[in-house]
This record gives structure tokens, sequence and C-alpha cells, in this order.
């Protein structure tokens, strides 16, 4: 596998992204990792620290701006986006704007700087109503909120631009990524941070709805490492590829786990469930497996070790 020798992760001082070039610059793949990110959900701390990664502060909307930082990059991975369903449920438009509006301006930068490698984050919200499970690519999506739009034009964007100007692209539908550096403290966060945030406060975990809905965690580790292996072997695809493991745990599961690595009972305050979510979601991991078949994802329980121990030192 080659050692690239720059590479550009747009909301690469989110959680994913600082994940990511923490391991693209650790790992050795990219000599140099350049993080672009307008610090709307991103920190500048998460990447501060880390060696042989550039933070520059801009949006992915100013495409002269990412012509500039892409000029000679052998890759981008494009991750930067409006995250949350109730978020877009609010706004449609900041979403599209961000989600959709902006993956075309990335691609269109590529294009000005030369630059023909990308890996994009759409997500499994994109199945949406389908009830098919476990999910596989070749479903009809059904998006049920504007968020789950804008992630399938996306992808859909991405990839046209794979068939018409030659682009090398995958476009991976993310499930439910937890981990380090994935902050609670605020309405729109994500189930695993928001347990593991009241769980070591002594606060009631916040369950929306019974807590029987089902999601396919994925270890923001084992994510990064799927997509350095990409980028390292130069893999492309020509469909929407799942970036997760075929697990299904419930919300109430979940709970149980933190339970065991707590050791003790967690209480639970069950509210309204939230429009436009999903009841059940799975992935099917064929295509991910042929990509890279090798690759072993870490573990529900290690993962939420790891979660746990990054929460610990924020007190």
């Amino acid at each position: 596998m080659a050692t690239l020798s720059k590479v550009v992760v747009t909301g690469g001082a989110g959680f994913i992204g600082a994940n990511l070039c923490a391991h693209l610059s650790s790992s050795g793949a990219a000599a140099e990792v350049v993080a672009l990110d307008n610090l709307s959900t991103g920190f500048a701390e998460n990447v501060a620290d880390l060696a042989g990664v550039t933070l520059v502060e801009g949006d992915i909307l100013d495409q002269a701006l990412v012509t500039e930082v892409l000029a000679g990059a052998d890759a981008v991975v494009h991750l930067a986006a409006r995250p949350s369903v109730p978020k877009s449920i609010e706004n449609p438009l900041a979403s599209h704007d961000a989600n959709a509006t902006g993956t075309i301006r990335v691609l269109e930068a590529m294009r000005s700087a030369g630059v023909n490698r990308v890996v994009v984050a759409s997500s499994s919200s994109v199945y949406g109503a389908n009830p098919v499970l476990p999910k596989v690519e070749t479903l009809t999506p059904m998006p049920v909120s504007p968020y789950a739009v804008s992630k399938l034009a996306t992808e859909a964007y991405t990839l046209s631009y794979q068939q018409v100007f030659g682009m090398k692209a995958v476009a991976f539908r993310f499930f439910n990524v937890f981990g380090p550096l994935q902050r609670a403290g605020h309405a729109y966060a994500a189930v695993v941070p928001a347990f593991v945030d009241a769980a070591l406060a002594g606060r009631p975990l916040p369950v929306h709805g019974d807590g029987g809905q089902t999601r396919d965690f994925t270890y923001v580790g084992s994510v990064a490492q799927v997509i350095t292996e990409i980028l390292t072997a130069g893999l492309t695809s020509p469909t929407p590829v799942n970036l997760a493991f075929g697990t299904r745990y419930s919300l109430l599961e979940l709970i149980e786990r933190l339970e065991q690595l707590l050791g003790h009972p967690l209480e639970r305050a069950h509210t309204d469930p939230r429009a436009g979510d999903v009841r059940d979601s799975q992935a099917d991991q064929t295509a991910l497996r042929a990509l890279v078949p090798n690759l072993e994802p870490v573990d529900l329980d290690t993962g939420l070790r790891h979660t746990l121990d990054w929460f610990r030192t924020l007190t």
C-alpha cells in the first residue's frame, strides 16, 4: 500500500474527522493531512496536538478556498456536513446547503485542483422507511427526513462525478458511528454519548420511545481503519457501500452493556419518539467485505470502554 503525500479531510476537526486525521498520520498512510473545518460542530483542540495534521478554518461552500486547500493533494475525504435528523427538520434548507450543495462545491473544487480520488460520507438514514433487514445497498432508498435526502444527494453527486469525470470514489453509508471525541451536552447529541454522559453524571438516560429501536453501532476507530485502507489501496466502488459490520443492538441492550461495564444499574427516562427516526437499522456487510476482507472491527464492548475512558478525561 502506498503512502499518500497529502490528504485533505473536510470536517477534519469533527468527531469522525479528527479520529481519521489521527489515524492517517499515526499509521504513516499520509505524510501530510489537512483538516478543513468551519468549526460549527468541530473543535480545533481535536487536532491541535496531532503531528503532521494542519487545521485550516473555512467553509466547504467557499469553493475558491477549498480549491486552494486541495492544491497538491492526492485525495479528499469529504466528511463535512450539517449533522442530525432533528436539525434538518428544524431547518431543511441549511441541511441541503451544507450537505448537498457543499458536496458539489467540494467536487468542483477537486476538478479545479486536479484531484481525482475521494471518499465521501453518506448515511444509513437514506434507507429510511424501507423495512428490509439487513440493509443491502440495492434496496430502494426511502428517506424520511431532509437530512437523509441531503445525504442521498451527497452520494449520488459523488458517484455521478465518478461516471462522468473519471473520479475514483467510494461513497460510504455510515451506521451510528460512536467513540472518543463525540460530545454530548446538547439537544442533538447522538445516543451513545448522550447515554455515557448521563451515566457518568448520575442522571437518568434519555430514551426516545420504548428503547426497542435497533442500530448497527460502529466504532470510530474501525471507520478510520476502513477509510485509510481504501485510500492507500486505491480502491473504488461504482455503487454506495455500507460502512458497518452487521451488528444489531436495541437501545435497551446498549444500556445493559453500559450497566455491565460500569457495574451498577442505570435509570432511564423515556420520552416521545423523535420525528424522522427509523425504527431498525442493520447493515449488510457483503460489499464492504469485498473491499476490506481482512479488517477486524472493534466490538461494541471494547468501543464502549474506550468511549467511557475518554469521557472520564473530561471531568
